[in-house]
């Protein structure tokens, strides 16, 4: 079917998904770092140290996530997504009301788990049980939540912020939530797509459905995380510290916070092509193309200290989550069938909030320590360049097992 028609007539499913992973915003690092300021100020916090607490926070949200994401298997969509959804409220009124350092890692640890993690994870599983033939697309729709987010919430915030304090905006973004968000999104998920069987559809349905135990022990699943967890690495460790960047390079944190929109337009454009070709070629084939954009961001971002560089690297930034966030969603399903792809996908989120959890404590350590930013960043370039070369090789053993393995 034409794009056009595959909107029309999925829209339901489309735009629940694609709400969900918007307001999994309230609980990702972009947003929760524009606080990072005021929470350092409140409890007298170095780099390091917030850095430090984010990170055992979001540690112990990654540990969990694998025994709370499987409930997408074993309940409906519908009533996972409404009981997260209400807890990502009760802890955005947490952090309005935060009142000590243990209570700080607390409610960045509900945060972390219910947004970052719940939140994308009950989107990614509903558009990959959901869809087959057009995976990709449903994926990539689901998706554009993020860049929405990224390019709305960080400039409202900051304005709101501005006129009634950080802490009552975080009370606003819980009523949000409640009054607006869930009634939407319970509405536009209280019917299942059909087919539900999870036996029909995707590219591995007619061959090996893969038990988490058995995706645990392939090889080829951990070289490919060590490609697809680059993002989530670079990406928080960058922003979580953009406080500290802007002031390093002299600029404004008004014009960090525009420089999202920029990061927004370029990840609805790569979302949305990279839905199209996963379609087309399938994810596993586009691999080791995962890591070109944002080896070249960091790079632009190291060399570059004027100020357009910021919107170089947010260009290039959002090529990357574009790539990324659309490849993830269909890969797993793809290459380990859908049967149990809530166990399996609840594994691959929690790996990906645990780097995101490392990014932000070891920058800040380097921090603290005076390693040069520069050389940080370069050092991510580099990762990335060598993390292509596992990706390509992943795509070959993937290759050969799908046509050798019965």
């Amino acid at each position: 079917m034409s794009y056009l028609t595959f909107l029309s007539v999925n829209k339901r499913w489309l735009v629940g998904g694609l709400l969900l992973t918007m307001f999994s915003g309230f609980g990702q690092t972009f947003f929760i770092s524009l606080s990072s300021a005021d929470l350092r100020e409140e409890f007298d916090l170095s780099h390091g140290d917030f850095g430090l607490i984010y990170m055992l926070a979001t540690l112990g949200s990654a540990l969990v996530l694998p025994w709370v994401g499987r409930s997408v298997d074993s309940f409906p969509i519908q009533r996972v997504a409404a009981a997260v959804m209400i807890v990502l409220a009760t802890f955005c009124i947490a952090m309005a009301n935060v009142s000590s350092i243990w209570m700080l890692v607390f409610v960045i640890f509900g945060l972390r788990l219910s947004g970052q993690g719940m939140m994308t994870h009950t989107s990614q599983t509903a558009m990959g049980r959901w869809f087959s033939a057009q995976r990709g697309r449903a994926v990539s729709v689901a998706n554009l939540g993020l860049p929405a987010a990224e390019s709305i919430f960080p400039v409202l915030f900051v304005m709101i912020a501005g006129l009634v304090g950080w802490r009552l905006s975080w009370a606003i973004a819980a009523g949000v939530l409640l009054i607006f968000v869930l009634p939407t999104i319970s509405w536009l998920l209280r019917q299942n797509r059909q087919p539900q069987n999870p036996d029909l559809g995707g590219r591995n349905a007619e061959g090996r459905q893969w038990t988490r135990g058995e995706v645990l022990r392939d090889p080829v699943f951990w070289a490919i995380s060590c490609g697809t967890l680059a993002p989530p690495f670079i990406l928080t460790a960058i922003l979580f510290n953009q406080v500290y960047l802007v002031t390093l390079r002299g600029w404004t944190l008004e014009l960090f916070a525009g420089a999202f929109v920029v990061m927004a337009m370029t990840s609805v454009i790569s979302s949305l092509t990279c839905g199209a070709l996963v379609d087309r070629f399938s994810a596993r084939q586009l691999l080791p193309f995962l890591l070109l954009p944002l080896a070249l961001a960091c790079l632009v971002l190291a060399q570059i200290h004027a100020f357009p560089a910021v919107f170089a690297f947010m260009a290039l930034l959002g090529i990357s989550n574009g790539l990324n966030s659309t490849m993830s969603g269909a890969l797993w399903a793809e290459i380990y069938g859908v049967r149990h792809i809530g166990a399996i996908r609840s594994i691959a989120v929690a790996m990906m909030v645990f780097a995101s959890a490392a990014g932000p404590g070891l920058i800040g350590v380097l921090i603290d320590y005076r390693v040069p930013y520069d050389s940080q960043l370069v050092g991510m370039s580099v990762y990335c360049l060598l993390a292509t070369a596992v990706l390509a090789y992943a795509t070959w053993a993937v290759k050969n097992r799908v046509l050798f393995v019965t």
